[in-house]
């Protein structure tokens, strides 16, 4: 059931970074998923192994969203290398 959740939370996160983020991203439900994962991922481990937020806090949320922008710019960055 967590892997479930942990895709749910992905796709709304990697969303929300998608919206917030300016520009034209061209990607597909799949790819703004496994960018969120990503993103909550790094953002989670990185937030509570300094000690910022514990699990579960709303900061948790926000540390995703920001995870996943920065995962988005890196993304964009190798796009345009590549193009």
């Amino acid at each position: 059931m967590s892997i479930i959740i942990m895709i749910i939370v992905g796709f709304v996160v990697g969303l929300i970074a998608r919206a917030i983020m300016p520009g034209d991203q061209s990607m597909g439900i799949i790819f703004t998923t496994i960018l969120g994962i990503v993103g909550s991922v790094i953002a989670g481990f990185l937030g509570q192994s300094m000690g910022w937020y514990a699990p579960g806090e709303p900061a948790g949320w926000i540390g995703s969203v920001v995870g996943a922008i920065i995962v988005l710019f890196v993304v964009g960055l190798i796009a345009k290398k590549r193009g």
